[in-house]
């Protein structure tokens, strides 16, 4: 049977629907094939998004799509970047960020100080194509060089999908990334070229971005702040729990948790917590 190239103009929202053992299968092929489990996501979430590729092939159905993905393994990594990537930009929500660079990162360095220590750890998870990560970069580089002098920074950025790892660390953006940032610090720190805008490298080598699975708490870093942002809204609660416990766990007493603006803690959790701005959705270990 053949299958058409995708058609990138496709839209996201339109009804399609999975029988049972279509997407039970589909499931099936990602775990064997990439060691990736649907089955902690969304249900609508993710058929939403294998409907994508199914349109996008042209497959007929859900079931002739499920064996196209059987021995196809580039449609195996279409199908992964697609329910994986979220789109994001350079400083999201620009009131959250302009809180962590006036209020969060001043308290974690005055706390840092306090104690005597010269390591902070930052942690981006769930970071995509790196927008976020390097919006943070940007903020240490630009608002604390004083403090960096005597202060050993570590900015990890996580997410599950090798590909756009490497995207990320490539550090090139069309211009709808940067929609958010201020014309002073594109002007600053990016460099346009092809039609992309080009990070600067002393921004770049700041991260360091790896492969990480929210549901394996052993690849979890220990962490001064973590920025898990629009990410726990695509699984079920009972995985939204598991994933802050985790968290928790990694955060140092005293360390912040930044959400995105949809998201709220959930569950038990909430104990361990206290609310530094609700607006901001950003929490401080107790």
């Amino acid at each position: 049977m053949e299958y058409q190239t995708p058609n990138p103009h496709l839209v996201e929202d339109f009804p399609f629907d999975f029988s049972e053992g279509a997407f039970e299968r589909i499931r099936q092929l990602l775990r064997e094939s990439r060691n990736f489990d649907i089955g902690s996501y969304k249900d609508k979430y993710m058929k939403r998004r294998i409907s994508i590729r199914v349109r996008a092939t042209r497959a007929p159905s859900a079931e002739a799509y499920s064996e196209l993905l059987a021995g196809n393994e580039r449609e195996i990594d279409a199908l992964l970047k697609g329910l994986t990537i979220h789109v994001s930009q350079f400083f999201r929500n620009r009131s959250t960020f302009d809180k962590i660079r006036d209020e969060v990162l001043p308290l974690l360095v005055a706390r840092l100080q306090g104690e005597g220590r010269t390591e902070m750890t930052l942690w981006s998870a769930g970071c995509s194509s790196g927008e976020e990560p390097y919006s943070l970069a940007i903020i240490l580089n630009d608002s604390f060089a004083e403090e960096l002098q005597g202060l050993k920074v570590s900015l990890l950025a996580t997410d599950i999908n090798e590909g756009i790892l490497n995207t990320a660390r490539e550090g090139a953006y069309v211009p709808e990334r940067l929609q958010e940032a201020l014309p002073e610090i594109v002007a600053r720190h990016f460099r346009p070229h092809g039609g992309k805008f080009h990070l600067a490298p002393d921004i770049r080598t700041m991260v360091e971005f790896r492969r990480g699975d929210l549901f394996d708490h052993a690849s979890y870093c220990e962490s001064d702040l973590i920025l898990c942002r629009n990410v726990l809204i695509y699984f079920e609660r009972q995985e939204q729990e598991r994933i802050l416990k985790g968290l928790a766990a990694s955060l140092r007493p005293g360390g912040i948790l930044v959400l995105g603006k949809a998201e709220t803690l959930v569950g038990d959790i909430r104990r361990r917590f206290t609310t530094l701005c609700p607006v901001e959705r950003i929490y401080m270990k107790n």
